[in-house]
């Protein structure tokens, strides 16, 4: 009788293991086998890390492998497994891999395809055409859309981390990893030592220098040197931690009365205020976004304040960019003076930190928990309920989405929540973040996700007209590389333009982004449909882009972009355009690396070899 080696695969994270009773089914295209029981006598199966290989018995052939059904029962109490992949080896010596990366909880069962990626039009036979349709049937249910606030993006329809599906909560170790970075955020900075210092007035800068006092290395030591200094005021815009809102001044606004003697003495090179303007040398930066933000006032006790400052900024000489005036609301008059460099020493200073706390709000709240947060979710829901395991897309963005649900939804139990640290610790808590990121909707645009565009829209794309900005150096080359590697794939599976069109999942997937979990929104321009693979491309390019290169940038870094431990693909010309792209991106940290050697502010956080592949990694 024909014996088929089944070897399954448990995953390596805590708790992956199980004692519960596991089954398994072959499909073929001749039959299919009974259920089996895989059990070895006197051995402990299914334990975390293992790999085991157990023989299923058929009357007759199955033809071609299509599916593989595995179900667990409980032995005495539920106890979850998560299964990696199964391969099965058939009579004729052949080996087929099913990948998995799923846990089964309860007495759940799981059926997969076998590993190779397809389109829906490379689906020939009624069983797998019906597989496919009952995934995404059964997906569909379990993500579903919930507004979590009014006018922004959508979210996962769950209240807590425990309400999410199983396959996508933190492992244990990684909700190990948020519980330990969150303690030791809180032990570094000091809050609960130095709490009611964010509660009221500071009386002097030695209780700044108090709360970073345990943050100690070579950049942070050389910024606590030189904060006060206007060349790193400067610097900040460039490839500081909210580099997005530096943009080339054209015109003086009217809101912004600037004139040529109150900055006189700080031009360098016998022209004008309006010839600089004229030569490229004058930058702006505005945060309107702040004006009629409401205050936190959660606590009664204590007073907290908003700027919607507007900041000029000057290309000097040698090319270092140092501020030139600063007004503090959009409105000017007797009660909204123009700042500048020639005020007193403090008044100066002062001016610059209204920017700065203006700056860190746009940066935590829109910078960084809109456009890369929020909108990764958005992508990851829409990905999880149009398409599935198979789909080349799926496979491709998985990595990327990884725990992204997950961490928002943390967020929104712990962080942004009514009475969570954004009320405690941050001038726009108690609702001032909700509105800032409803007003910043407005700008929220598929083109501004698209980084060449950003920047060329801020008319900071000229490296001769503004070097030394890495950020977008190194952005550049990263996206670039990204993109490149993106199209390999895509041109893998779609030999056309026509064949993107007639991909029926892959458009419901970009319009279920679009008209649900950016909610039809005009201004927004997502794409509702993809009509060439150069549009495919540039579409996938963005979610990756966002979810862990733009992350990185404005967030942290650690790894790893271009690194995929999970095996969803098994074709070689996939890994081998997974080669090169890891090539591709060392040579881009090499390059970095070179540049950063002997800087005294060093920039990386573009460089591959830390940027994760997730907001959540």
């Amino acid at each position: 009788m024909p014996s088929y080696t089944v070897t399954v695969a448990t995953g390596s994270q805590w708790f992956a293991g199980t004692d519960d009773y596991i089954y398994i089914t072959l499909v073929g295209t001749e039959g299919c086998s009974e259920r089996t029981l895989l059990d070895k006598p006197l051995y402990n199966d299914f334990e975390r890390g293992a790999v085991d290989s157990y023989d299923v018995t058929v009357g007759e052939n199955l033809g071609e492998m299509e599916l593989v059904k595995i179900e667990k029962k409980k032995y005495w109490v539920h106890d979850d497994w998560y299964c990696k992949y199964i391969t099965v080896k058939t009579p004729s010596g052949d080996y087929v891999e099913f990948p998995c990366f799923h846990w089964l909880v309860d007495d759940k069962e799981v059926v997969l395809r076998d590993g190779k990626a397809l389109l829906p039009k490379d689906d020939k036979t009624r069983l797998v055409k019906q597989h496919r349709h009952k995934e995404l049937e059964s997906r569909r249910k379990t993500y579903r859309w919930r507004e979590w606030q009014p006018g922004i993006p959508m979210s996962i329809d769950a209240n807590t981390h425990k309400e999410l599906p199983r396959d996508i909560q933190f492992d244990s170790e990684k909700g190990v990893d948020f519980i330990l970075n969150y303690s030791k955020a809180i032990e570094n900075l000091c809050v609960n030592q130095f709490m009611h210092m964010f509660q009221s007035s500071w009386n002097d800068f030695a209780d700044f220098e108090r709360i970073f006092v345990r943050i100690k290395n070579t950049i942070s030591e050389y910024v606590m040197q030189h904060w006060k200094e206007d060349f790193m005021f400067g610097y900040q815009y460039l490839n500081g931690c909210n580099p997005v809102m530096i943009q080339k001044c054209t015109k003086l606004p009217e809101k912004f009365p600037v004139t040529h003697d109150m900055v006189a003495d700080c031009l360098e090179r016998e022209m004008t205020l309006e010839e600089e303007i004229e030569a490229g040398n004058i930058y702006i930066a505005d945060y309107e976004l702040m004006e009629d933000i409401s205050p936190n006032s959660t606590d009664p006790c204590t007073l907290q304040y908003l700027a919607a400052p507007i900041c000029l900024l000057y290309n000097n000489s040698q090319s270092k960019i140092l501020p030139l005036a600063i007004q503090l609301g959009q409105t000017p008059g007797k009660d909204n003076p123009i700042f500048l460099p020639s005020d007193g020493q403090y008044d100066w200073m002062l001016a610059k930190i209204w920017v700065r706390s203006s700056d860190f709000h746009i940066h935590q709240t829109v910078t960084h928990l809109l456009r890369t947060h929020l909108v990764s979710e958005v992508f990851g829901v829409a990905m999880f309920r149009q398409l599935p395991a198979v789909h080349p897309a799926y496979k491709l963005l998985l990595p990327h989405i990884r725990f992204t649900i997950a961490i928002n939804t943390k967020a929104r139990e712990q962080l942004i929540c009514e009475f969570g640290i954004f009320d405690k610790a941050n001038g726009t808590g108690g609702g001032g973040h909700v509105e800032m990121i409803q007003k910043a909707m407005r700008s929220l645009t598929f083109r501004s996700l698209c980084f060449p565009d950003a920047i060329k829209a801020r008319g900071v794309d000229s490296p001769e007209d503004l070097p030394y900005y890495y950020y977008r150096d190194d952005g550049n080359r990263v996206w670039d590389v990204t993109k490149s590697f993106v199209w390999d794939v895509v041109c893998i599976y779609y030999d056309s333009d026509d064949t993107v069109q007639k991909d029926e999942e892959i458009q419901a997937f970009v319009k279920d982004v679009s008209s649900f979990g950016m909610q039809d929104l005009d201004c927004c321009g997502f794409p509702k449909s993809l009509k060439t693979r150069e549009e495919l491309t540039e579409y996938l390019t963005v979610i990756i882009f966002t979810a862990s290169a733009h992350h990185a940038a404005v967030n942290f870094g650690q790894l790893f972009l271009g690194m995929y431990p999970d095996e969803h693909f098994i074709e070689k010309p996939v890994k081998e355009a997974m080669e090169l792209f890891r090539k591709r991106l060392a040579e881009v940290s090499s390059v970095i690396k070179i540049r950063n050697e002997g800087k005294k502010l060093p920039y990386y956080y573009f460089s591959p070899d830390r940027i994760p592949n997730s907001v959540a990694v």
